[in-house]
């Protein structure tokens, strides 16, 4: 029996806002060691998706399954035990609390008990979160505090890292260090990245492949080069988008 090598496999989800359908039979993978990214305007259900994944709100019907396991009713918190790790749109860091004590709060969370190495990572990938490292999460840039969503959502050591928009509200210069930093996670660690975006530009260039959503389904797939390529893809999410 051979073992299949998607780690993430969305399989005819349909989720809802009471009456409302925000997610349309979907249908998605990604593999073992994949960026894989989803591009599409706001609005469209992106972050709905990657808020089912994780459980909250759990898929009407379909199945969301992890390295061969089925989490479609799986309350968030075991999900999130399961190498996993989200950041999720908004940056949702603590304010209150130190570069440090944000990012150990991230490996407690998740019970990681190699702290020393997952600080290392953390700070190898984004030197400025060393230099600040005993300042209040809260008076960090907007892009400072976005390295450090990456950075706390790394400490868990996870084997699947789901991004939802990393680039939103950053400065250009910015956006290609946190793509950058993506890369670089993917390419030496082999670590495996679901990516919500909607700076298609980035997202595309990035991704091994990548699918598009629109109003809940998902209307196109292909390579990252494949759909940045195309004319249409092009005309509706590149245009002015090239940052």
């Amino acid at each position: 029996m051979t073992t299949s090598n998607h780690l993430l496999e969305v399989r005819n989800v349909e989720t809802h806002y009471g009456k409302i359908i925000a997610l349309r039979g979907v249908d998605l993978t990604v593999d073992r060691g994949e960026i894989v990214s989803l591009i599409g305007a706001n609005g469209a259900g992106k972050s709905t998706l990657m808020m089912t994944i994780c459980g909250t709100p759990q898929a009407s019907s379909g199945q969301v399954i992890y390295d061969g396991e089925d989490i479609t009713r799986m309350p968030t918190h075991q999900i999130m035990r399961k190498s996993i790790a989200q950041s999720p749109e908004g940056r949702r860091i603590f304010p209150r609390m130190s570069v440090m004590e944000n990012l150990i709060m991230g490996a407690e969370m998740a019970g990681n008990h190699d702290l020393e190495a997952g600080l290392q990572r953390a700070f190898d990938l984004f030197p400025r979160l060393k230099e600040r490292r005993n300042q209040r999460g809260g008076t960090l840039s907007g892009g400072e505090q976005q390295m450090l969503a990456i950075a706390r959502a790394l400490m868990s050591n996870p084997r699947l890292l789901l991004l939802d928009e990393p680039s939103l509200g950053l400065a250009p210069l910015i956006v290609k260090q946190i793509f950058d930093a993506i890369r670089d996670l993917n390419q030496s660690d082999g670590l495996t990245v679901f990516l919500v975006e909607q700076n298609a530009y980035h997202a595309l260039k990035l991704a091994h492949r990548a699918y598009v959503m629109v109003n809940g389904k998902i209307t196109m797939s292909g390579s990252g080069k494949e759909l940045l390529a195309r004319e249409d893809v092009q005309a509706a999410y590149l245009e002015g988008g090239r940052h």
